[in-house]
């Protein structure tokens, strides 16, 4: 066979790098746009931050993009998202005087791309007016571990023991429990060099413990669950009502109190209905995971995206002002491009206008789409925001897509990690879809809906007799909603509700 050329017709889709920003832009979080928006202000020097009193600043408050009813019309909406190329849209004539005079005509900036977004700056949390070692104290917090070696390090004690101490201190977990047994941290001390000279017992690596035990937070060093509440309980006053009855259930019946086995225990311990009551009640203010209080995590706050109220009886949806710097066209280097230069200098300003052109555009893109996803959610689940979880009508992305006309995956996006501030309260966008259910009616109730009546009924149920899950399922037949007790079981556990027999109380 020869070779030979043959010539083909076809097509292919290509993402363009416009809309692949786009694209990479829509699905940032809050917090990553606002640093994705950071490094494109290094990197390029044809933006800039706008002052606060600019006129693109104020017009940009009063931007028709900004606020719109729950319910938009769909053909006055402008579908710039990022599934079709972004088209320019029209320009306020104003910002097109100001632009022309620091701009060359042959290289016009449309004006949108100085849509302004705000972004204020995290408001760090209350000083701490306890007395504490302030030098120590870090943005991160200090671990469970430096706060005990703080201590060690003001306890008088023997270079032995305070070897001894280190490597018990090593050996505790984050909760505050020993993680490791006595006995292996004894043999493991018996190979340092520094002891080896005298051999170690196990009862002097006890005694140590018992010091650590002493440290703050009260119950830390504890080699079980048991010990770490008996320690704690030791702290308390010798006139604390039934304490002798909390020590002996921690001590000999704390299995049986974990099962709620609560005839046993008044047997056993010779305790009324009522005072065991009081001496569970006593247990319970006891923290089973001491250093968790020590240990703390750095607190993660949530920047609502949108805003959603309620103004003359008709519900609005506006977009947060304060979640991305004021950015801009720098018009003093705009200036400095010349259409038929191709010397080097220009075409960098060329091309870092034409970036700086995307960015501004893919932004007023991506705000758009967010608004015009969360004024359809909020039309299609009024009855949500009238009267709360119970009222969730069922609802996938394809409903939301079919709406306003972009593909699932756009909604996907749109709708991953971006919240929604609403006046029952702050729910991630996702929160609103839900799967449904068949009612008896011929109808539909949403798997959220279902939800917030299980977590009624928990709520409302007696504690000595709580709720089955089999006795939920036959509550909501009776309400026409037909859920298997398995379904029922899901819903529980995904909200956090434990069983029936673990939540029994003496109350």
């Amino acid at each position: 066979m020869k070779p030979s050329l043959q010539l083909k017709l076809g097509q292919q889709l290509t993402m363009t790098p416009q809309l692949q920003q786009a694209i990479r832009l829509l699905q940032l979080s809050t917090l990553d746009l606002q640093a994705e928006i950071q490094e494109a202000l290094e990197s390029n020097p044809m933006l800039e931050m706008a002052d606060g009193d600019d006129t693109g600043a104020d017009n940009a408050a009063d931007h028709p993009d900004n606020s719109q009813s729950a319910q938009p019309d769909g053909k006055d909406a402008n579908d710039n998202a990022p599934d079709t190329p972004a088209t320019d849209t029209t320009s306020d004539t104003s910002m097109d005087a100001d632009w022309n005079n620091d701009i060359p005509d042959d290289l016009p900036v449309d004006t949108n791309w100085d849509d302004i977004y705000t972004s204020g700056p995290a408001s760090a949390g209350p000083a701490s007016d306890d007395d504490r070692d302030y030098e120590r104290d870090d943005s991160g917090g200090e671990t469970l571990q430096e706060h005990l070696l703080w201590q060690l390090n003001l306890t008088p004690m023997s270079d032995r023991d305070r070897v001894i101490a280190m490597a018990i201190i090593d050996a505790i977990e984050p909760s505050g429990l020993l993680a490791s047994p006595l006995e292996e941290i004894t043999e493991g001390l018996g190979q340092d060099a520094d002891l080896q000279d005298d051999p170690l017992e196990h009862d002097e690596v006890l005694a140590v413990l018992h010091r650590l035990q002493q440290f703050d937070p009260p119950g830390v060093g504890g080699q079980d669950l048991s010990e770490c509440l008996l320690i704690q309980l030791r702290t308390l006053p010798a006139t604390t009502p039934f304490l002798d009855a909390a020590k002996l259930i921690v001590k000999d019946h704390l299995a049986l109190l974990g099962s709620r086995d609560y005839k046993q225990l008044m047997r056993r311990c010779k305790l009324k209905e009522s005072e065991l009551a009081e001496t569970i009640g006593l247990i319970q203010t006891l923290n089973p995971r001491p250093g968790e209080s020590i240990s703390r995590a750095e607190t993660e706050y949530v920047v609502p995206d949108v805003f959603v109220s309620k103004k003359q009886d008709r519900w609005l949806v506006e977009l947060n002002p304060d979640i991305a710097p004021k950015i801009r066209i720098n018009s003093g280097y705009a200036s400095l491009v010349k259409r038929a230069d191709t010397s080097k200098d220009n075409n960098f300003l060329r091309d870092n206008l034409q970036e700086a052109r995307w960015f501004l555009k893919s932004l007023q893109s991506r705000n758009e789409t967010l608004l015009k996803v969360a004024s359809c959610i909020v039309e299609k689940q009024v009855g949500f925001f009238e009267h709360g979880p119970e009222a969730m009508k069922p609802m996938v992305l394809h409903d939301i897509a079919e709406e306003v006309g972009m593909h699932e995956s756009t909604i996907s996006r749109v709708t991953t990690q971006k919240y929604m501030h609403t006046p029952q309260g702050i729910y991630e966008l996702k929160y609103f879809f839900s799967s449904h259910v068949s009612t008896d009616s011929g109808g539909e109730c949403s798997s959220t809906a279902i939800r917030a009546i299980i977590k009624k009924l928990v709520a409302a149920e007696n504690p000595k007799k709580p709720l089955s899950d089999s006795k939920i399922t036959k509550l909501l037949e009776e309400q026409g909603i037909q859920v298997a007790r398995r379904t029922i079981a899901k819903y529980r556990e995904s909200l956090g509700i434990a069983a029936s027999n673990e939540r029994k109380r003496l109350i």
